[in-house]
């Protein structure tokens, strides 16, 4: 019976290999991103050259929203993989970030929460910014979306701090 378990575990210890597909993914948006990016810069471009101040502005956030998203994709990817996957031999490279190998499950999870509630208050800024396309109650689900995110990552935090005080 020892043989049966041991076999088990070894395939469900395996099995995180499963993962590995998704977290290349996710490395391939960020390649869509990429271009994504490309194709904002190039419209970016022209705005600033053509455009209002307002145009400009919202131009510039909808640039810094692609480059969060990445951002948010390479933590995910990083953290995800040395979490769940096996850890990341980068040779002792000198560029390797601070926090490789250091982010928890529940820093991920907080890493998380805090680029969703930057991204979403990006959008938000972008459609004050732009106030007159959108109705009073558009504009009002855009806050209460937002401060959905904004409790949420509070209440996470919450429960991870009232967690770390346990122990």
């Amino acid at each position: 019976m020892k043989r049966v378990e041991t076999f088990v575990e070894e395939v469900l210890f395996a099995s995180r290999w499963l993962l590995v597909p998704f977290y290349l993914g996710l490395a391939a948006c960020i390649a869509l991103l990429l271009v994504k990016f490309g194709k904002e810069f190039l419209h970016f471009v022209d705005i600033v050259f053509t455009g209002s101040s307002n145009d400009v502005v919202i131009g510039l956030l909808t640039l810094i929203d692609v480059v969060l998203l990445a951002n948010l994709l390479i933590i995910i990817i990083f953290a995800g993989y040395e979490n769940f996957v096996s850890k990341i031999d980068t040779g002792g490279h000198e560029d390797r970030p601070d926090w490789m190998g250091h982010v928890s499950f529940a820093d991920l999870k907080m890493k998380l929460m805090g680029s969703i509630v930057a991204i979403s208050g990006i959008e938000l800024l972008k459609a004050f910014v732009n106030v007159d396309s959108f109705t009073t109650e558009q504009m009002a689900w855009k806050v209460g979306i937002h401060l959905t995110f904004v409790i949420s990552g509070l209440l996470f935090a919450i429960g991870d701090w009232l967690t770390h005080k346990k122990h």
